[in-house]
């Protein structure tokens, strides 16, 4: 099972480098380092979303009537 996904399992991978005129292990490279800053930006994208939504709880209150001012 090893020997066939070691066998077929690049073959995207190769025929893309075969096109760009590169190395297979230059493309398998670059989308190892684009998976780990895709999800570098999804984490970054909850943290700020997590601290923006924390300071406009802070600023904006809900308040039940007016005499709550």
């Amino acid at each position: 099972m090893l020997h066939f996904f070691e066998k077929h399992g690049f073959f995207v991978a190769s025929r893309l480098a075969d096109r760009l005129g590169m190395r297979a292990t230059n493309v398998r490279l670059f989308f190892v380092y684009i998976s780990f800053v895709t999800i570098g930006i999804g984490f970054g994208l909850y943290l700020t979303l997590a601290f923006v939504l924390k300071l406009k709880d802070m600023i904006y209150t809900k308040r039940s009537s007016v005499f709550d001012l």
